[in-house]
């Protein structure tokens, strides 16, 4: 017994249908980074006057893939989070 149904395969979002498609994508992906990278750069500039007891700066950017080569320690954060483990 064959059924027929009217079901229609929707496009993926993630489908690039054409090459202008993919363009304006990457495109708007490196502006929205250069937006961000901007907005944290101006955001640290203002906060630059703050400083920890010590004398450090109490925020400094961190650079790129800092969080991978060591584990990140929240305990002094999240009360608990080292016991959930």
């Amino acid at each position: 017994m064959t059924e027929t149904t009217n079901v229609l395969a929707f496009r993926q979002p993630s489908a690039v249908d054409d090459p202008l498609t993919d363009i304006v994508r990457a495109g708007a992906r490196d502006l929205l980074a250069r937006a961000i990278e901007i907005e944290v750069g101006a955001f640290l500039a203002s906060t630059a006057n703050l400083t920890l007891p010590d004398g450090r700066a109490r925020l400094v950017r961190a650079g790129p893939g800092c969080l991978d080569s060591a584990p990140l320690d929240l305990s002094g954060f999240l009360p608990g989070y080292a016991e959930r483990g």
